[in-house]
């Protein structure tokens, strides 16, 4: 399915730690985490164990740093990878309120920034209907990552956030 490889060191230097499958704890395997190679295959990271924590989604590639997935720390606790069979459109609604409620737009797109699109910064509820999907904190594709595959999300801690500002989303594509 897929590969990843998690470097100790930057520029994948140190103790290196290769996984193919989900795994919830990697504490046993490494102690920290300041490179990582992509060779397959789609990931989500999380910064404690238990799939809890910050996010970073990766897809195939060298990050020789972890500045480059956007990384605040050298923090990598658990990992699950993930692939998208459907192929069929990308499709998300998004809602000023929870509970689906309020303003209501719907998106296949990438959206840079949500303020200028939405006319507001608070996402409170979304429908993923197609597609998997990644909102970032902050305008232009910046700040803390929280990866929405399809389903319904009621209130923004259902997709990991703290508060309903978001900045920026984009379709998950390269697989």
């Amino acid at each position: 399915m897929g590969k990843i490889i998690f470097y100790e060191d930057k520029n994948f230097q140190g103790r290196s730690y290769e996984c193919d499958t989900d795994c919830p704890d990697m504490n046993p395997h490494f102690s920290r985490c300041n490179s990582i190679r992509v060779d397959s295959g789609c990931w989500v990271l999380y910064e404690r164990p238990n799939y809890s924590g910050y996010q970073y989604v990766l897809t195939r590639g060298e990050y020789p740093e972890y500045q480059r997935w956007m990384g605040y720390n050298d923090s990598i606790r658990s990992c699950r990878t993930f692939s998208y069979t459907s192929g069929g459109p990308y499709r998300m609604r998004i809602y000023e309120r929870p509970d689906f409620q309020g303003q209501m737009m719907e998106f296949n797109e990438d959206c840079e920034s949500v303020q200028d699109r939405f006319r507001n910064r608070d996402i409170y509820s979304c429908n993923v209907m197609d597609g998997y999907w990644t909102f970032y904190e902050h305008p232009s594709y910046r700040g803390r990552q929280y990866f929405l595959r399809p389903g319904e999300y009621r209130k923004f801690s259902d997709w990991g956030a703290t508060c309903a500002t978001t900045g920026s989303f984009r379709r998950i594509t390269d697989f």
